[in-house]
């Protein structure tokens, strides 16, 4: 399926146990919008609800089959796009909020306060189905996937995005952390990724491959920029090292190349002097 046949409100199943739901929220960061996750049989879980969208929250609640209830929502990460209409849905229907608490920076939701913050590698069940929390920093530092057990479906959030690179945030996101994390992906039995912009991906490992391939490429860039400049600012090695990114999107690619200059000073590759980084 193509981003362009991704439409917003519609109830799609994707198994037996998972449906989603795509928020009218399409932009150049959310793609064809945000992706909301429905897991469970009678008690369900929402996954990251998305943003603060009455039209949005309404098709969450009318998906819900008679006799059935909202147990928990549950997000995998407190921008806003993912977790703005939490509070609303859980006061409505009495639901518990679970997930990350937020960091203290600008960049995150502070209306979302989890009742219950989750766990690297916890097991929360509904009925007969296993959903598995995975930490997985980088995008931002408190980033968790959920994996559903039964259909080794990976519900990625921001980690991994159809069509799209994910930006590294910093300081919280954290390029060296990113790698780590796709690499930890490969120890998990997954079969799909549901990510949170964009359409489900079959053959995840070399999905996850894919993105780390990429990621070193980028890299290469950067070094080979800086051994023609020795040394730069932000500002000059962006044109350079996203040579292929439109001018409109280089302030984001802008974050995205800081987490990698933060990476190579960690390494000692790098050394940042006020506001030029040297080789």
């Amino acid at each position: 399926m193509s981003a362009n046949d991704l439409k917003s409100g519609e109830l799609i199943r994707l198994s037996s146990r998972v449906s989603r739901i795509i928020a009218p929220n399409p932009s150049a960061m959310t793609g064809p919008g945000t992706n909301t996750y429905l897991v469970g049989d009678r008690d369900i879980a929402v996954i990251d609800p998305g943003p603060d969208d009455e039209s949005h929250i309404q098709a969450i609640i009318d998906a819900i089959p008679v006799g059935a209830r909202i147990r928990w929502v549950l997000v995998t990460h407190a921008h806003y796009d993912h977790s703005q209409a939490a509070v609303v849905l859980a006061e409505r229907t009495g639901a518990k909020m679970l997930g990350p608490k937020p960091l203290q920076d600008h960049f995150e939701d502070s209306t979302f306060q989890p009742q219950h913050e989750v766990k690297h590698d916890e097991v929360l069940r509904l009925g007969e189905c296993a959903i598995r929390a995975i930490h997985t920093p980088g995008h931002i530092g408190n980033h968790f996937c959920y994996l559903i057990e039964e259909d080794q479906l990976l519900l990625t959030g921001d980690h991994i995005m159809s069509g799209s690179t994910v930006v590294i945030v910093p300081p919280s996101g954290d390029m060296k952390d990113y790698l780590a994390s796709l690499e930890l992906l490969r120890s998990y039995p997954l079969r799909q990724l549901g990510p949170g912009h964009g359409d489900v991906m079959d053959n995840p490992l070399d999905v996850v491959q894919g993105i780390i391939d990429h990621r070193l490429r980028r890299e290469e860039k950067v070094l080979k920029a800086m051994q023609q400049l020795r040394r730069a600012t932000l500002d000059e090695l962006t044109p350079v090292v996203y040579d292929d990114v439109p001018l409109a999107m280089h302030p984001i690619a802008q974050l995205s190349l800081l987490a990698h200059l933060i990476k190579l000073e960690r390494e000692s590759i790098l050394r940042q002097i006020e506001d030029s980084w040297h080789l």
